[in-house]
C-alpha cells in the first residue's frame, strides 16, 4: 500500500569511486516483506561518508563498486510491504540504518551491533540513503513526534552513537567525565553523559572554535591538550572517551582515568599503538570499544523531545541532494558541526 503517486524512478548521488561523485536516476525500491518505503527527508553528513568518498575505505571495508552514501536518515512513511500495518502510511520517522540478521549468536544475545551478517545503509556493498526513497524493516524505523525536525530526527543517529558510548562507559549521577575530541560525536557523548548525571564533562581538542561552542553541548570545561596538559594529567575521572582516534589522546585519557574507571575508544585512528598495560593493570581500568549501538533510539527520542539533548543547533550547513559533494567537503570549514542533506524540504512532506 503507498500513499499519493510514488514514482518509479528516482534521484541517487552516488559515489561512483575515489572522490567521484554523480547524480543518478534509479528504480523507487518496493518494501518487502515486514517493511517500509521511506521518502527521505533530511540526511547527516558522516565522518564514515567523508572517509569513503575521499579514500575508498574504512579498514577493511572497501568501496569496490558504485554506491549511495548517507546513513543518518530520517523521513516520511509513503507506503508498506506485507505485514505491516497501513496505519503507518504517513509516519514521521527516524531509521536505525542496521539491518542484522536475528537468528546468530550475537543477536540472540543482545548484541545485534556485531552480528557477521550486518546489512548497514552505506557500508559496502550496501547503499545509503542520498537518495529519494529508501526501503527499511518497519521496526528499524522510528515513528517522531512532530515537536522534532527532520534534522534532529536524522540526528538520532549519531546521537545513538553518543548514547552506546556513555552506556557503555557506565557513566551515572555526579560522574567525571573525560572526552578526547570536540566534534560532533564529541558533542554528542558530551550531551550523552550529561543526560545520564555526569557533572563534570572535561572536553579537549586542539581547535580553539571547537573548544569555544562544545560548552553549548554538554561539556563544563574545555581545555587545550598541550596547553592544558597539566590539568589533564591531573585528573582522574570515572570514564575516558576517546572520540578523537589520536594515539596521544588515548595515551593521555588512560592516564587521567581513576583506578576501577573506564575508557570507551570510539573513534577510529591508527590500527594499532602501544598501550600502557602496566598501569591499565594496576588501576584496574577497564578498555572497552564501540562499534555502533543497540536499541538506542526510544531513549534518543524521548531525551530528544524532552529537550535534555540539543541537535538542531548542532547544523552548521545545509545541502540540497544536488550538492552531495560539497557537503561532504564541508568539514574542511573549521567552523563546521554537522553537514545535512536536506532531500525533501519539510515544506514538501
Amino acid at each position: 500500500m503507498t500513499t499519493g503517486t510514488i514514482p518509479t524512478t528516482m534521484r541517487a548521488s552516488v559515489l561512483l569511486k575515489q572522490g567521484v561523485i554523480e547524480m543518478q536516476e534509479r528504480p523507487v525500491p518496493t518494501p518487502g516483506e515486514g517493511e517500509v518505503l521511506v521518502r527521505v527527508g533530511s540526511v547527516g553528513v558522516c565522518g564514515s561518508d567523508v572517509h569513503y568518498y575521499k579514500h575508498g575505505r574504512i579498514g577493511d571495508m572497501v568501496v569496490t563498486a558504485p554506491i549511495v552514501l548517507g546513513h543518518e536518515v530520517s523521513g516520511t512513511v509513503v507506503g508498506v510491504g506485507r505485514g505491516v500495518s497501513e496505519d503507518r502510511v504517513g509516519d514521521r520517522v527516524a531509521i536505525d540504518p542496521q539491518v542484522p540478521c536475528r537468528q546468530c549468536r550475537q543477536c540472540k544475545t543482545g548484541r545485534s551491533n556485531l552480528c557477521p551478517f550486518m546489512e548497514f545503509y552505506a557500508t559496502p556493498p550496501f547503499d545509503g540513503t542520498f537518495c529519494d526513497y529508501v526501503t527499511a524493516p518497519a521496526d528499524q524505523a522510528y515513528t517522531v513526534p512532530d515537536s522534532l525536525s527532520d534534522e534532529s530526527a536524522a540526528l538520532l543517529e549519531p546521537l545513538s552513537v553518543g548514547l552506546w558510548a556513555a552506556h557503555k562507559a557506565d557513566v551515572g549521577p555526579g560522574d567525571q567525565v573525560l572526552i578526547a575530541g570536540a566534534g560532533p560525536i564529541g558533542a554528542m557523548c558530551a550531551q550523552a553523559v550529561r543526560a545520564r548525571g555526569a557533572t563534570d564533562v572535561v572536553v579537549t581538542d586542539f581547535v580553539d572554535s571547537r573548544r569555544e561552542r562544545i560548552t553549548s553541548f554538554g561539556a563544563t570545561r574545555a581545555l587545550h591538550p598541550v596547553a592544558d596538559a597539566e590539568e589533564i594529567a591531573a585528573l582522574r575521572a570515572d570514564a575516558f572517551i576517546d572520540c578523537s582516534g589520536a594515539t596521544p589522546a588515548v595515551l593521555s585519557g588512560i592516564a587521567s582515568t581513576r583506578g576501577g574507571g573506564t575508557v570507551v575508544l570510539v573513534g577510529l585512528g591508527a590500527e594499532e599503538m602501544p598501550l600502557p598495560v602496566q598501569l591499565i593493570a594496576t588501576r584496574e581500568i577497564n578498555v572497552t570499544g564501540v562499534f555502533r549501538y543497540v536499541d538506542t533510539w526510544p531513549r534518543g527520542i524521548a531525551l530528544t523531545t524532552s529537550g535534555a539533548v540539543h541537535l538542531d543547533d548542532m547544523v552548521t550547513a545545509r545541502y540540497p541532494l544536488e550538492q552531495v559533494e560539497e557537503a561532504l567537503n564541508a568539514d574542511a570549514d573549521p567552523l563546521s558541526m554537522k553537514a545535512v542533506v536536506v532531500v525533501t524540504p519539510p515544506e514538501s512532506n
